[in-house]
């Protein structure tokens, strides 16, 4: 029989279960996820600020992008990932 290992979470994850567990409406967890949207959508601002500054990102770049299908994209990521590991 295989034995089961316990969870350990990171000081984030301990944190944030402890911040949920406080959570007492909708209104409250909906609040909560707009804050962590709104932090990962700057974040995403201030990289792409930063490669189009770089010169890494350019509009040559963008309309690449723009013609690729990003989840079949993504699929090959994956399976790439999963062939180097």
């Amino acid at each position: 029989m295989e034995s089961v290992q316990p969870t350990v979470f990171n000081p984030a994850q301990l944190y944030l279960l402890d911040l949920f567990s406080r959570v007492k409406s909708d209104e409250e967890l909906n609040d909560i996820k707009q804050l962590v949207t709104d932090y990962y959508a700057k974040k995403v601002d201030e990289l792409t600020k930063k490669m189009w500054e770089s010169g890494e990102l350019d509009q040559k770049r963008l309309d690449e992008i723009n013609k690729t299908d990003l989840h079949q994209w993504l699929r090959e990521q994956k399976a790439k990932e999963n062939i180097e590991a």
